[in-house]
């Protein structure tokens, strides 16, 4: 539970920088589950109010590379590429994130985009490797060579409790950077190194599986790294990072560490919880309670430029759709 207590007191943390903060994000282009980045920061780009006041939700990757536009209805048949049912279901997709209308005419589906899409609304994205502790490093040699080679990122940092060696930073490559986290202090984060920037511009080399001394690897153009970035990035900004549950049991109670009203905190044990493992009938200090009430949206929305009204009058026009 200590990379647990330690992402969320992070992300927290990093939210004051005014970026999109996310975590628990897929980062492969060819391997499917391959590798999930524990932080992503995403800078604002110079369209960045465009795509806040576009929608607050992840626009579907399947929905902006549909040849839909702004300015005119063309049937949902048309504008998306395969089966009628894959089309149709994300005509509904995209409706229901607020970013297409779709209604009827004469008979047929027909649909736009409520607005052109801002394609320069993001910059700078940074994929956050969180290890507590480096005496237990698991799968961390991996993924941070996974991350160097494909060049998804802009910047690969590796964050740590631990004092950092000379023996560590020899083990990590070198383009990672290394930050030591002290909750404690009233800047939390020391750059033990600066993190070399990638080029997500360049082709890069996907380390998909690695047995004995076998390496299957797949090769990334510049284009499905583009494709993959601004996937990435919708998804950042749309989950935010606020994913877990708050504990039902009367043990919980707010949390107010780093300035954040909603993160799972729990008097009994005295610590952040995951309450999807760690609450429960089974837990000795466990006493039957409602969780508590917290607005986690409106949270985010207080502390960066995101807002769950985003478009609203627009999402509503997409509810005739139907008729």
């Amino acid at each position: 539970m200590r990379e647990f207590a330690f992402e969320l007191r992070l992300c927290a943390h990093l939210e004051s920088r005014e970026e999109v903060v996310s975590r628990q994000l897929g980062a492969s282009v060819h391997g499917t589950g391959n590798r999930i980045l524990d932080v992503v920061t995403v800078a604002p780009g110079p369209a960045f109010e465009g795509r806040v006041a576009l929608t607050p939700d992840e626009i579907p990757a399947g929905v902006l590379d549909a040849d839909v536009g702004a300015g005119r209805w063309r049937r949902v048949s048309e504008a998306f590429d395969g089966p009628p049912e894959r089309a149709h279901r994300l005509a509904e997709a995209g409706a229901d994130a607020g970013f297409l209308e779709l209604t009827r005419r004469d008979g047929q589906r027909v649909v736009r985009q409520v607005a052109r899409y801002p394609d320069d609304w993001f910059g700078r994205i940074v994929g956050i490797e969180n290890k507590p502790d480096l005496g237990t490093p698991g799968d961390l040699d991996f993924q941070l060579r996974h991350d160097a080679a494909l060049g998804l990122l802009d910047e690969v940092v590796l964050a740590t409790e631990s004092y950092v060696t000379r023996a560590h930073l020899n083990r990590i490559p070198e383009a990672v950077g290394v930050w030591r986290v002290d909750f404690a202090a009233d800047d939390p984060i020391t750059v033990v190194r600066e993190a070399t920037p990638l080029d997500p511009d360049a082709p890069g080399v996907e380390i998909l599986d690695e047995r004995g001394l076998e390496t299957r690897v797949g090769f990334a153009s510049p284009d499905e790294k583009a494709a993959k970035r601004r996937r990435l990035a919708e998804r950042a900004f749309g989950k935010g990072w606020r994913t877990y549950g708050l504990p039902a049991c009367a043990e919980s109670k707010r949390g107010r560490e780093a300035g954040a009203a909603t993160l799972p905190y729990c008097a009994f044990k005295e610590r952040l919880v995951d309450a999807a493992s760690e609450c429960g009938p089974d837990c000795p200090g466990y006493e039957p309670g409602d969780a508590p009430d917290a607005d986690r949206d409106a949270e985010r929305a207080a502390r960066t430029a995101w807002t769950p009204d985003a478009g609203e009058k627009r999402t509503q026009t997409a509810l005739d759709r139907f008729n």
